[in-house]
């Protein structure tokens, strides 16, 4: 049996009709970018997530240093996030010339917030929290914080579209949330894309404006902006997807549940939800001290796997110039020796399921 670590094929084939005919309707309509399609699904999707306001950029990058642009962070601020996380991360702190300061994660994959406050100095501006591989992170203490030193709160969702804490939905705790439509998440469109959420009328207002080369009024141009807008064939095939996203979520659900229940071999360690919070299981990771050894039986077996993350931010060729050494950040880096991503994906079936299951339990 052949097993892909994710599969975007098999959404798309249930839906199938309703997509294609959702860009039909595009094509023949003769407008292409910021139309209906693109409004529509903002006002969708800010609905969904239980925010004011949602803004189309052209990717989650983007969502993520536009968001840091427009709320005045750059060159000499700083800004703390979660060492562990992909490092389009930080590279929204760092292409606005802000200095990341990375803090340890905690058992589940996402920031320490008992560590948040130690690392909080005269230029600290901003916290920005990942919702790692799909569960939210512990927000109350977080918002606290944040309030009480005065710090934006930035909200990555790259991967934690519809993840909750305590009943309140990623990226609404914050003063700004971002989100990523890469094809391989869980609302993922057929190229790239991403959006912005907000409260905060003028964050919305700027955004907007700052997407477009920085105008709201055509040739008429307030700032230096960005042409960062989500084009009208990939919103109308994210209204499609939306519609379909609570049930893609309880499928990844059911797979996580079924791992979770049946993987019983002492060498693998299966990952947790914090109380209170929930997880959509963008990926479903396991960490293991043989980690290599079991991604290359598994491939032998058929079965794909990924690591997410082979090599933390800060010790990335990209961040050389931070100067961190191996050991500045233990806990990072044994997760980055040790984590693997199971297959979970859409359509995923009872016998795939079983058949990985299988053979890691198997594993010796």
């Amino acid at each position: 049996m052949e097993i892909m670590q994710n599969r975007l094929d098999r959404e798309f084939q249930e839906n199938q009709q309703q997509y294609e005919e959702a860009v039909l309707q595009t094509l023949r309509s003769g407008y292409y970018v910021l139309g209906e399609n693109v409004t529509s699904f903002e006002k969708e999707f800010a609905q969904y997530i239980g925010s004011k306001y949602a803004v189309g950029v052209a990717s989650g990058l983007d969502a993520l240093w536009i968001a840091f642009r427009v709320l005045g962070i750059g060159v000499g601020d700083e800004v703390i996030v979660q060492a562990n996380t992909y490092i389009a991360s930080v590279m929204g702190i760092t292409i606005n010339g802000a200095v990341p300061l990375f803090v340890e994660p905690d058992a589940f994959f996402n920031l320490n917030s008992d560590l948040i406050e130690k690392e909080i100095t005269s230029k600290t501006k901003a916290v920005l929290v990942v919702h790692l591989y799909g569960q939210a992170a512990q927000m109350d203490y977080i918002v606290e914080i944040c309030r009480k030193y005065n710090l934006y709160l930035i909200e990555d969702c790259a991967q934690a579209h519809g993840a909750e804490y305590n009943g309140k939905m990623a990226g609404t705790f914050g003063d700004i949330g971002c989100f990523s439509f890469y094809p391989s998440k869980n609302l993922g469109a057929f190229g790239d894309g991403g959006a912005i959420v907000t409260d905060k009328k003028e964050i919305n207002d700027f955004v907007r404006m700052f997407r477009n080369y920085g105008s709201d009024k055509k040739y008429y141009n307030k700032v230096v902006g960005a042409n960062s807008r989500l084009d009208e064939i990939q919103a109308a095939m994210l209204r499609v997807k939306l519609q379909h996203l609570d049930i893609i979520t309880q499928e990844h659900r059911v797979i996580a549940n079924r791992y979770s229940t049946g993987i019983k071999n002492r060498k693998i360690i299966l990952p947790e939800v914090r109380e209170n919070a929930t997880s959509v299981w963008h990926q479903y990771v396991i960490r293991c001290g043989d980690r290599d050894r079991l991604a290359e039986y598994l491939e032998q077996a058929g079965i794909r796997t990924t690591i997410h993350y082979p090599v933390p931010p800060h010790l990335s060729e990209a961040y050389s110039y931070l100067n961190y050494k191996k050991g500045s950040f233990p806990i990072t880096e044994q997760y980055a020796k040790e984590v693997l991503s199971l297959p979970v994906y859409t359509g995923m079936t009872e016998d795939e399921q079983n058949y990985v299951i299988q053979k890691i339990n198997e594993f010796i």
